[in-house]
């Protein structure tokens, strides 16, 4: 059974970039909503006790009557849970080591990765996020819309195996609107300041 996850900081950690208001409901009320959610959709399969990357990364095998709930709620879990550690109070720089080079190579450098991937987030219509992700030796930037996760994107366009996820935004106006209101460039622009690179560079596989 999936449980809601703690986070390594408090909620008021990521102000002023993320208000600690916005941080208790995001977290203790949307996120567990999801994980609630999910389990109760869960109740008497198999897949109760299974990881949700695994659950969300097959999802042909969930029984049909139940597969766009946990698409749905089990996206969101799985979304939020890589958020949070997307997120610290030491963040914000550019990335190191590996990762630098990998998006040196993809982007030309940390500055059009950026510029890319804040485009993503603000032409993401309506709810959605958007996403670094890393496909065999490459980078990409792509956005998704409620709570589809790159793990379900496997044999796309740019892929033949699941999307790897090295960081994500949320872009769902519960994630900024008590702060933002409807100026999302702003939020956008305040998450730079708060990413974690390091974390960025622990789920980067080096080729």
């Amino acid at each position: 059974m999936l449980t809601l996850p703690e986070l390594s900081y408090d909620y008021s950690a990521l102000e002023p970039h993320i208000d600690a208001k916005t941080m208790e409901i995001h977290h203790s009320k949307h996120h567990k909503a999801y994980v609630d959610k999910t389990n109760a959709a869960l109740e008497g399969t198999e897949f109760l006790d299974k990881p949700i990357e695994e659950i969300i990364s097959n999802l042909d095998q969930i029984p049909e009557d139940k597969r766009a709930a946990i698409r749905n709620n089990g996206g969101g879990v799985i979304n939020h849970n890589m958020f949070w550690m997307c997120l610290s109070p030491q963040g914000g720089g550019e990335p190191e080591g590996g990762l630098k080079s990998a998006i040196d190579d993809a982007f030309g450098g940390f500055e059009p990765l950026k510029i890319k991937f804040t485009e993503a987030a603000l032409t993401q219509f309506g709810s959605g996020w958007a996403w670094l992700v890393q496909d065999g030796e490459n980078l990409s930037v792509i956005k998704t819309s409620n709570q589809d996760s790159p793990l379900t994107m496997g044999e796309t366009a740019i892929a033949e195996s699941p999307l790897r996820p090295i960081l994500c935004i949320d872009v769902w106006e519960h994630a900024y609107y008590l702060k933002y209101q409807n100026r999302r460039p702003e939020y956008v622009e305040a998450f730079w300041n708060v990413v974690d690179w390091k974390e960025a560079g622990r789920k980067f596989v080096d080729k």
